[in-house]
């Protein structure tokens, strides 16, 4: 099981934005010595974030999608017509972007994806849908639709299923927790939080 015994590189280049008009946050994840990072959930204004990028001297060269909701992906076309990147999904949920198969990078359990020193792990966490993933990068996990503040994703949509929810949640609850937790969406009562936080106050990982 993937651990969070180590710090974030000292190059890590991350950043939180926050998109649309669902509470979505959009991440950042790169390495500031090679100015490349990839873009999380790649959804409703990949103008707004390409420039951020820029503005921080960082040039995109990945996609990554957490899933494949409409609100998680909707700007992927956008972000491969304006920057020839490649974009990482997991296995179950390829199925789904069918439009632009050529782009895609199956990812599964364990898949690694690494940019200058920056190495980012896939861990699948079914159960909001049977593709969904987490990205872990040192002592950070981006954890999408699984985990938020507070809560967890909802499992009453095509490909959801509440007993797979339930799995991922215990197993997350297992990982370091020191390791900080951004969510997919802006649900919480803060912005980003913690393994340990979410244990202790999270109704959804108390077991």
């Amino acid at each position: 099981m993937t651990q969070s015994s180590n710090l974030s590189p000292p190059t890590l280049y991350f950043k939180q934005l926050s998109v649309g008009y669902m509470g979505n946050f959009i991440y950042l994840i790169g390495d500031r010595k090679t100015h490349e990072c990839a873009v999380v959930d790649p959804a409703w204004d990949v103008d707004a974030v390409l420039k951020q990028a820029e503005k921080d001297g960082m040039k995109v060269v990945a996609g990554i999608l957490t899933h494949t909701h409409f609100d998680h992906c909707n700007g992927v076309e956008a972000l491969i017509e304006k920057t020839g990147a490649k974009v990482y999904v997991h296995e179950h949920e390829a199925k789904y972007l069918n439009n632009i198969k050529e782009n895609l990078i199956e990812t599964r359990e364990g898949s690694k994806l690494k940019i200058g020193a920056i190495e980012m792990i896939f861990l699948h966490t079914p159960g909001h849908t049977e593709g969904a993933q987490c990205i872990q990068v040192g002592d950070t996990l981006v954890t999408g639709d699984t985990l938020f503040v507070g809560a967890c994703g909802r499992c009453d949509l095509p490909g959801g299923n509440e007993k797979t929810l339930m799995q991922s949640l215990k197993r997350l609850a297992s990982l370091d927790g020191s390791l900080k937790v951004f969510p997919g969406h802006a649900y919480g009562d803060a912005d980003a939080s913690t393994i340990e936080r979410e244990r202790r106050t999270n109704p959804f990982m108390k077991f």
